[in-house]
């Protein structure tokens, strides 16, 4: 095992320990979202270290850039969804947002 793909595991490990800690530990709706990313950007630096040890980088780079394509698009919609729960209820905590019945 290179130096390089330890290095590489150490990230990710660190990313998803920052991630699932701040995901659990949070109720408010924008560092939720933060989290979730967190949590992605450790996936893509894993499917990334992934090709480096099996010699297809070009298989895990189309991966990366498919995964970071979805990403941005659930980015939008979460943002704006959170933004529309942000005015009706003015507050981003999880625990007086009771009233999103349709």
């Amino acid at each position: 095992m290179s130096i390089l793909f330890a290095s590489f595991i150490i990230a990710v490990i660190l990313l998803f320990t920052i991630g699932v800690y701040s995901l659990l530990m949070t109720r408010n709706l924008m560092r939720i979202l933060i989290s979730v990313e967190i949590l992605t950007k450790g996936v893509t630096l894993l499917l990334i270290a992934i090709g480096y040890v099996t010699g297809r980088m070009a298989a895990a780079q189309a991966y990366v850039i498919t995964i970071i394509v979805i990403e941005v698009v659930l980015l939008a919609i979460a943002t704006g969804i959170i933004l529309g729960a942000y005015r009706k209820n003015d507050t981003l905590n999880t625990g007086f947002l009771n009233n999103l019945k349709g």
